[in-house]
């Protein structure tokens, strides 16, 4: 390709898992068929037989369906068509949900920073639109903004909002640095992903797209996940911490994290080791000793603070698809 030549258009697919969703399924297809290039819809051991349904009412050759015979969770039926996708040559795959929720005239805009090389993953936002944000049910509204603040500690990714929303699209070459094994294959399947992609430092952008809402059941309760969630995010934070400052990076954060911790912890072991043999003895607790365990604490709770500062400022510059497509162009 010479300089003077166009960038040819990318490749998009868009996966579909589909659970309980015959209903809607057909017409969630029909919507993406002008701006996909392929379709590919896997039925989650669907009891309603939506894939097999779909198969018997469209036919269209972008579309490809897909079949699980055990129920594999979202995350699983989702990882099944990006293998299948990045199998079909798709340079950007967009992940959809089959309810309807979701709507096909926005795809050109959460794909559009991809195609033109600003970011490695966008993600649809619905907290942006204050009058879509009035339909969404009280309790899902509420439940996403307590979710939301847990996961942008877990995730690294502290600019982005609603990490819920399963509207989303990725690059290729972004997708092929994210190990499959370790996404959770329910419903903290986008969270994990978000992890993931924040080690490997991806650039990811927040996209408003706002969704609607009808008499549809949602199938995860955002107060139900504050409350499975938590021990999944903490072991999520200590993933990415780990990968992303120990391993892959050893940077000022690194040095805050090791220090701070050794001053706050052994601050408080040892202020609770007196106080416990104190109070045995039946003495009080002196000013030195007070100090002492109140001193390091206090300094190790500012350099933990100040890691998360950092590690808030932390952000790519450059999508590291970009870097990798220019790898393979010079070789």
């Amino acid at each position: 390709m010479t300089a003077a030549e166009p960038a040819p258009r990318p490749r998009v697919a868009v996966v579909l898992p589909a659970y309980r969703v015959r209903g809607q399924v057909v017409d969630v297809v029909r919507s993406l068929i002008d701006v996909a290039d392929a379709i590919i819809v896997v039925d989650d051991c669907c009891p309603e037989q939506s894939g097999v349904f779909l198969q018997q009412t469209l036919t269209h050759p972008k579309l490809q369906v897909l079949f699980h015979e055990k129920n594999a969770g979202v995350g699983g039926a989702t990882t099944t068509g990006f293998k299948a996708a990045m199998e079909g040559g798709a340079d950007i795959i967009v992940k959809m949900d089959s309810d309807g929720q979701m709507e096909a005239r926005h795809l050109p805009r959460l794909i559009a920073p991809l195609a033109g090389g600003k970011a490695d993953f966008t993600k649809g936002n619905r907290f942006y639109d204050l009058r879509a944000l009035q339909t969404m049910p009280a309790t899902r509204r509420f439940g996403n903004f307590g979710l939301t603040l847990l996961t942008k500690a877990a995730s690294g990714f502290w600019h982005l909002s609603d990490p819920t929303n399963g509207f989303f699209a990725i690059r290729r070459n972004a997708l092929d640095l994210v190990n499959f094994h370790l996404l959770d294959p329910r419903y903290f399947f986008e969270i994990s992903l978000l992890v993931q992609l924040n080690v490997v430092r991806a650039l990811a952008l927040d996209i408003p797209i706002p969704a609607k809402y009808g008499d549809e059941p949602s199938s995860l309760n955002p107060f139900q996940a504050l409350a499975s969630f938590p021990l999944k995010l903490l072991r999520s934070l200590a993933h990415r911490i780990w990968w992303r400052y120990f391993i892959y990076d050893i940077n000022i954060v690194t040095v805050f994290l090791i220090i701070g911790s050794f001053l706050f912890f052994g601050g408080g072991i040892f202020g609770a080791y007196r106080w416990s043999q104190n109070f045995a003895e039946g003495h009080e607790q002196s000013a030195g000793t007070v100090a002492l365990a109140m001193l390091p604490m206090i300094l190790g709770f500012q350099m933990l603070l100040q890691a998360v500062v950092l590690d808030m400022m932390e952000s790519p510059k450059t999508p590291i698809s970009d870097i990798l497509d220019h790898e393979k162009n010079s070789a």
